[in-house]
């Protein structure tokens, strides 16, 4: 339990991450070619865009990450103290 509770902690976190850094990939290419990122459609502009935070744009990878990964740490602390028969 101590194992899929960890794997359940760590994933999230990780899946989240690498999204980030692929959408912080596109942003720079975009800014560097002297585009302005639109965050709502994802897709690179020639006028200045308003920033849309993640959890407006993806609010179910967002809490759903955090959802896992409590499950997580709960499955965590719960296999490391109950003890195994």
């Amino acid at each position: 339990m101590v194992r899929l509770g960890l794997l359940l902690l760590v994933m999230p976190i990780v899946i989240l991450m690498g999204v980030y850094f692929w959408e912080l990939g596109n942003v720079r290419e975009c800014t560097l070619n002297g585009g302005f990122w639109d965050y709502a459609e994802g897709v690179c502009r020639d006028q200045p865009q308003p920033f849309v935070s993640w959890l407006e744009r993806y609010p179910w990878l967002v809490n759903g990450g955090m959802v896992v990964a409590l499950l997580g740490a709960v499955m965590c602390l719960s296999g490391l103290f109950i003890r195994r028969r």
